[in-house]
């Protein structure tokens, strides 16, 4: 009799010290430090002192020579300086992604599928009858075959075009994204970090879109008193600063980057945690931190107007639960027509890889 026995598991001794182990610790760091090598490998002496990472055969000393060797990390001879290169880069971007991207509206050709089957360019599991007007390569002639033994027998075989069964296929397309970052100074005040979990986010769609949909185009924008994009090499070193939230500056931004681009799909998500509380007007700022200010208030809602007859839905991450908050996010989701998460920081990552690849936005005509 076959079976399967079940017992208790018990995990055996988890290898300790090697470079690989200490590879996903220090990329880790290197998050927290904003890529400051010499931080992220004085923080990883202090954990190896204090939960044994390494043994004695292998210690920190060892660590860093295989980084430098297998080009991590690169030290200036005169001042002794670590700095990460870009294969450590692309190490901590790789270490972030850890879902996938989805199914997207009918578009120009890509690497997206589409919830929209027919004549497309990828088979997926629907199946129905012949219709004419199907092309020869959509029939699934193994399951034709079959039904046709099965209606009409095998001793005369007969097919007719009720036993023909056809393969429906998914559209695919291109998604223009920008992805918007509030690096105001509350992004890092009330004892939390949220900086880090939006950089980790932002890395993991770069690198996603790099390697599996390189059609596709991701545009990172940062917006504090003011906007401006940055590009992927620039997200480990990103930090907050003493800003203000100018989120109409940021979208204004964003909107225009995407006017540029030529494809059909075009989104927005912008990741907060405040209000909007500037504005800049004939080169001066227009700031009010005590409140939801109308005159800003009012801006950055048009704004969510423009966007929309834009084509442009906004998708709003607020990983802050204040109520009066909220409110304004519903109104400005309402106003643009798009869609908002109030997200703690563990589930950022998974809120914006879900959207992302459900997308359930109605076709644009």
């Amino acid at each position: 009799m076959r079976g399967f026995r079940f017992s208790d598991y018990k995990p055996g001794d988890t290898p300790k010290g090697g470079f690989d182990e200490l590879l996903k610790l220090f990329s880790e760091l290197l998050n927290y430090t904003s890529g400051d090598a010499a931080e992220a490998l004085s923080w990883l002496n202090e954990l190896d002192k204090q939960y044994k990472l390494t043994n004695n055969d292998y210690g920190i000393g060892n660590f860093i020579d295989d980084l430098k060797d297998k080009g991590y990390l690169t030290e200036d001879n005169k001042s002794g300086e670590f700095k990460i290169t870009a294969k450590t880069e692309q190490t901590i971007r790789k270490s972030a992604l850890d879902e996938i991207f989805g199914k997207l509206k009918k578009s120009g050709r890509g690497n997206h599928n589409s919830n929209q089957s027919g004549i497309g360019e990828e088979k997926n599991a629907d199946r129905r009858e012949y219709s004419f007007g199907d092309s020869l390569d959509q029939i699934d002639m193994t399951a034709s075959i079959q039904n046709a033994q099965i209606n009409h027998g095998i001793g005369d075989f007969t097919l007719t075009d009720r036993d023909l069964e056809v393969e429906e296929k998914d559209f695919k397309t291109l998604t223009s994204t920008v992805l918007m970052i509030d690096i105001s100074h509350s992004m890092i005040l009330y004892g939390e970090d949220r900086i880090t979990p939006a950089k980790k986010v932002a890395m993991a769609l770069a690198e996603l879109i790099k390697t599996k949909y390189p059609k596709d185009t991701l545009d990172i924008v940062v917006f504090g008193n003011d906007a401006w994009p940055i590009t992927v090499k620039d997200l480990p070193y990103l930090q907050v600063g003493p800003y203000h939230t100018n989120t109409y500056a940021g979208l204004e931004l964003a909107a225009d980057l995407l006017r540029r681009r030529k494809t059909h799909n075009k989104q927005i998500f912008m990741i907060t945690d405040g209000k909007p509380t500037c504005l800049k007007e004939n080169g001066k700022y227009y700031k009010n931190s005590m409140g939801l200010d109308r005159k800003v208030i009012n801006k950055t809602l048009n704004m969510a107007a423009q966007c929309k007859r834009l084509k442009i839905p906004i998708t709003t991450f607020m990983i802050a639960k204040d109520p009066y908050l909220q409110q304004f996010v519903r109104q400005f989701t309402e106003i643009n027509g798009g869609r908002a998460f109030y997200s703690s920081l563990n589930g950022l990552g998974e809120y914006i890889f879900e959207d992302y690849i459900k997308n359930r936005r109605k076709t644009v005509k």
